[in-house]
């Protein structure tokens, strides 16, 4: 497990986090976001998608609860979920995330506690914002084989940040 905490000051740099990472990506990734509302999910994942060079807008998909946007370059299509409104692993598991998980990249808003189990290797990303100060931080963190690697370890630590 290897992670870094990374200091948002905007808008801006969230959306410029979610492109490195979106460059990191591959097909069969998983991404789990964690925050309250308002803390850059959504915005977060925009970023992913233009690291993806996924056709877009990448918008908050509430209601619909997923999306997919498919790659405008031959990679991976991206899957925006959004499980705020799921009453569980259940209704998550009637979305079939399962059988796209391999093949594309797989962000999961409101997913701690719900989408870990789709894949073994997964980033969880803990967007929080300090009520006192308005700090706004990333913490990412990688799990399983595929972010244990010496590659990927350096992948995360070019997204700046300390590690954690």
């Amino acid at each position: 497990m290897s992670g870094r905490r990374v200091v948002l000051l905007g808008v801006d740099d969230t959306r410029a986090l979610g492109r490195a990472l979106g460059a990191l990506l591959r097909a069969g990734d998983l991404v789990v976001l964690t925050g309250g509302l308002g803390a850059g999910k959504t915005t977060l994942t925009q970023g992913v998608g233009d690291g993806l060079a996924v056709r877009g807008p990448v918008t908050s998909p509430t209601f619909v609860i997923a999306r997919v946007h498919p790659s405008v370059v031959g990679g991976p299509a991206l899957v925006h979920v959004d499980a705020y409104r799921l009453g569980g692993a259940l209704e998550l598991d009637d979305l079939d995330l399962d059988a796209s998980v391999d093949d594309s990249v797989t962000v999961v808003e409101w997913g701690h506690g719900l989408a870990e189990d789709l894949s073994e290797d997964r980033l969880e990303v803990v967007l929080a914002v300090d009520t006192a100060t308005e700090e706004r931080t990333a913490t990412v963190t990688g799990f399983g084989g595929r972010w244990a690697t010496t590659a990927a370890d350096a992948g995360l630590a070019a997204l700046g940040g300390v590690p954690c």
